[in-house]
């Protein structure tokens, strides 16, 4: 499951010189058609609370979660927390390089308890998130 947080629902139209121009679900589609082995879900949220309960839900009955969590990587402590308590690995995934921007995206409350994490190659690192469960 690719679960990913608040603006990435604006992927395609924020900020295209990070983000490129492509929707997520245009992008979703192509990752579907590359990897037709893999059941691939997909869920975005704004809100910290529903990826809470999104990878409680979810969290002891499949086999990986990529998560981007965007900003809140930066500042939830709680979705961390829920990292922590579930039994699915989870890989960190960001699509631009954390570390090449602002000093606060240095930090993150996901990494500590992520199986990996991957930042910096674009859309491409989704992919590379799946590559890493096969």
């Amino acid at each position: 499951m690719i679960i990913n947080g608040p603006n990435l629902n604006l992927l395609g139209k924020r900020e295209p010189e990070i983000y490129g121009s492509l929707t997520f679900e245009a992008f979703f589609s192509e990752l579907k058609e590359k990897y037709p082995s893999v059941s691939l879900e997909y869920f975005q949220s704004n809100i910290e609370g529903e990826i809470i309960d999104k990878l409680h839900e979810v969290g002891f009955s499949i086999d990986g979660i990529i998560l981007n969590a965007g900003a809140y990587t930066h500042t939830s402590i709680g979705i961390g927390d829920a990292i922590k308590g579930i039994s699915t690995p989870v890989v960190e995934v960001h699509i631009s390089n954390t570390f090449g921007r602002e000093a606060f995206r240095h930090q993150s409350y996901i990494s500590p308890n992520a199986k990996g994490v991957i930042l910096g190659f674009g859309m491409a690192s989704y992919g590379l998130a799946i590559q890493s469960f096969l």
